[in-house]
């Protein structure tokens, strides 16, 4: 719970401070920080991935999990989601606190990171993924803050449940959990990271959503060779 306690303070301070600046924070500057933010996701995404024992265990997985996430057509319903609970939560308000708090509640809850990052704090107590996403959280809530007003600080609280129950799933899912299951876990997850960096880089926008049924399909890759007496060490 520790990257989910702190995901929250930032969410918490960056609205706060985005709140009493305004309007008066540059674009130029968020853009800065986020470009920079998205190298060090890239370096993280990288070293994650290369921790894999046999990389085609992470391709097979990463496949696979693209084209049922595209049968099931993730990405669409995510946004279709999204979308609907804005227009619903929004509509007929007469300002702008609803809106601020459902858009911040799905920036800051929806997306790969959110995920892999819950599943690594709650399962391994790492919470080093959500630290990064943290600090993107805290200067994202800063400039939603600046022109949405205080409903992006009630977002917080959005990050807090639902961080939080994805980490005590986690936790529990992992008891039967070997040590290269969680390795190649990771490693696949890994690849989505690369991913986000490349969408803050502004030089890509994948499908991430499409890929991470990946992310349960490498664990169960790793459990099948193990019962076919194929060795994964971790």
């Amino acid at each position: 719970m520790t990257g989910t306690i702190l995901n929250t303070l930032t969410v918490l301070f960056g609205g706060v401070l985005g709140n009493a600046l305004g309007q008066r924070l540059p674009e130029t500057t968020r853009q800065t920080v986020l470009h920079g933010l998205g190298l060090v996701t890239i370096a993280l995404g990288l070293s994650m991935t290369l921790d894999t024992a046999n990389i085609l265990i992470v391709m097979g997985s990463v496949l696979v999990g693209g084209i049922v996430g595209e049968w099931w057509r993730l990405e669409e319903r995510l946004q279709a989601a999204g979308d609907a609970l804005q227009a619903r939560v929004g509509a007929g308000t007469g300002s702008t606190v609803a809106q601020g708090f459902v858009t911040a509640s799905l920036i800051f809850c929806v997306g790969p990171m959110t995920i892999l990052g819950s599943i690594q704090d709650g399962m391994l107590g790492d919470y080093t993924l959500l630290a990064i996403k943290s600090l993107m959280d805290g200067f994202a809530a800063m400039a939603l803050a600046s022109s949405l007003g205080i409903g992006v600080l009630f977002s917080a609280l959005t990050v807090f449940l639902f961080q939080g129950g994805l980490a005590l799933l986690a936790r529990l899912a992992g008891v039967g959990m070997t040590d290269a299951m969680i390795a190649e876990m990771t490693a696949t997850g890994g690849l989505l990271i690369i991913g986000i960096g490349l969408t803050l880089l502004e030089l890509k926008r994948i499908r991430l959503a499409s890929y991470l049924p990946g992310i349960f399909i490498a664990p169960l890759v790793v459990g099948i060779l193990n019962l076919l007496g194929v060795p994964i060490a971790p």
